[in-house]
């Protein structure tokens, strides 16, 4: 996620979720998306996966131990052999989006979906070839300042190679304290290798801003989903009604997710009460059914939803549940293809009154989502209903033809 984490894109729902929420995110350095934030420990609301023992057998691990504490030439802590096997055992599920967190990670995952954090302000993820790429550079932060663009392939970090490195691995590196410098590697359409040296700056942004544009459309425009979200969508779309707004373009665009319940809400603008907004499934059992509650102050408003390949989890939620109930039209290019959910859970010491764990943290995947078409997007993405590619002269130029199609669509 942005060097918010690993654009790992993903939701979270409360009181779940980081101790339970439902997250979508990247960038921002972790994986935000959809998820949940739990709220307590161990215990877990759903069955054990089958085919697993009740307790391990820890004899060869006991063995490895040995063979270290014998042999290795080197400084090993206690803490960094404990800490080693409780990632190695999100590792082995070989889902990105399962990953052990220590307090002073946990600490930072949770700025991260707060909108708050010190880095280059880009989200991270994987392609197809497993390359560490740039998901989306959030606007008017140093990454996209200094001419980091979508899609980029960031073949190492301060010189070290990103090869085989995690996307939480290589937010740490990315980020750091305001003022100091990382150097990237950038490989771009498959072009010779360009080094970019960006100065990292605390990053806070509101998740969501709003104006009234040409031919009095709404244009709203929302970044991520976090925890102001719903009330920066409920104030614009109340100046919008207000207003005597007849059209809207909701910009989606390196939207990379965020807390699943904003992104019901969000929808909640458009759509009445009762209408899908997605449903939760482990393997064929529905565990939920998300539904609009309203207040659909934007209903029947014709609008156009524009998304990316940097719209991921919560953002991919909001534009398949407008696109579904036929509240809104799409315009872009394919989305990201984010299709599951993940919760925190507490693993060591209580969950504080923000939420937030005041120890370790499991972030593990619990679910698949579905749009209420019943697709699930994961790895697919959603096809826009018209689609328009920004080219790198129309970037570089800051022609955007999206906006413009969105625009012009509504004007017809």
């Amino acid at each position: 996620m942005t060097e918010k984490g690993s654009k790992k894109r993903g939701f979270f729902t409360q009181p779940l979720g980081i101790a339970v929420l439902v997250l979508l995110a990247f960038g921002l350095g972790n994986a935000f998306g959809a998820g949940r934030f739990p709220v307590g420990a161990q215990q877990s609301e759903f069955k054990a996966v089958s085919g697993l023992p009740e307790q391990l057998n820890y004899s060869q691990v006991d063995d490895v131990y040995d063979v270290l504490r014998n042999n290795y030439d080197g400084k090993l802590t206690e803490e960094q052999i404990i800490n080693g096997l409780k990632e190695g055992l999100a590792k082995s599920t070989n889902d990105p989006y399962t990953e052990y967190y220590t307090q002073k990670e946990a600490k930072e995952f949770q700025s991260q979906i707060d909108n708050s954090f010190s880095g280059i302000g880009a989200e991270l993820g994987k392609d197809k070839d497993d390359n560490l790429i740039i998901v989306s550079p959030i606007a008017g932060f140093p990454a996209e300042r200094a001419g980091i663009r979508v899609q980029d392939i960031v073949a190492s970090i301060n010189d070290e190679s990103t090869s085989g490195l995690s996307i939480d691995e290589a937010v740490k590196k990315i980020r750091g304290e305001k003022g100091t410098t990382v150097k990237l590697q950038i490989i771009r359409n498959k072009s010779a290798a360009q080094t970019f040296t960006i100065t990292r700056e605390n990053i806070q942004v509101p998740s969501a801003k709003h104006e009234i544009v040409e031919d009095n459309i709404g244009y709203l425009t929302v970044s991520t989903f976090s925890n102001d979200t719903a009330d920066l969508v409920s104030k614009a779309a109340n100046e919008f009604r207000d207003k005597g707004v007849q059209k809207i373009v909701l910009d989606l665009r390196g939207n990379p997710g965020g807390r699943l319940e904003q992104a019901v809400e969000v929808a909640g603008q458009w759509l009445p009460a009762g209408k899908t907004v997605l449903t939760e499934k482990r393997g064929d059992v529905t565990i939920k059914a998300y539904q609009s509650t309203g207040p659909a102050t934007l209903q029947g408003i014709p609008t156009v939803v524009l998304i990316d390949e940097g719209s991921a989890s919560a953002s991919e939620i909001v534009a398949g549940a407008l696109r579904d109930n036929k509240a809104a039209r799409l315009i872009g290019m394919k989305s990201y293809g984010k299709g599951v959910v993940q919760q925190t859970i507490c693993v060591a010491g209580p969950r504080q009154a923000d939420g937030s764990c005041n120890g370790d943290m499991l972030k593990v995947t619990i679910a698949s989502w579905f749009r209420p078409s019943g697709e699930n997007i994961h790895k697919k993405g959603i096809k826009p209903d018209q689609e328009v590619k920004l080219s790198e002269a129309d970037i570089e130029a800051k022609n955007d033809k999206q906006r413009q199609a969105a625009l012009d669509y509504l004007n017809r």
